[in-house]
């Protein structure tokens, strides 16, 4: 386990980027588990993200399944340097009319409304039996 998540966060974001020469991954073990810092191109920053963080949700959740399968707990910082290429937060974290998770449906004043959503699984109840025969 020493270094395979360290290699398979490598992998993955030089895959995703278009400067795979300025990604660099920091890797540090404490008492919480692994910590792994990613730095890499400003311009680079909106690819890693993606729309609504769900590219570094998804980087996260799997970096959780190569940490799981080695029984440790495995975190993700991403440090975003100054005139990164990302947009603005938003504040309003409401649906979106073209979101295709859930039904939409329109209340008295003409606004969307979404009906609610299962929560997803906690990180206890993490399922890794799909990936017990990769070479992690």
């Amino acid at each position: 386990m020493a270094d395979l998540d360290h290699e398979f966060l490598d992998f993955v974001v030089k895959s995703l980027v278009d400067h795979p020469d300025d990604v660099q991954v920091e890797r540090t073990v404490d008492e919480m588990g692994v910590l792994l810092t990613l730095k890499t191109n400003p311009e680079d920053m909106g690819q890693i993200i993606g729309r609504s963080g769900n590219t570094a949700r998804a980087i996260r959740t799997l970096l959780r399944v190569v940490g799981a399968k080695n029984n440790a707990r495995v975190n993700l910082k991403i440090y975003e340097p100054e005139g990164s290429n990302r947009g603005p937060r938003r504040d309003d974290r409401g649906p979106r009319r073209d979101d295709n998770r859930g039904s939409d449906r329109r209340d008295d004043r003409g606004t969307f409304r979404r009906d609610d959503r299962p929560s997803s699984p906690r990180q206890e109840d993490t399922d890794t039996s799909a990936v017990d025969d990769l070479k992690l």
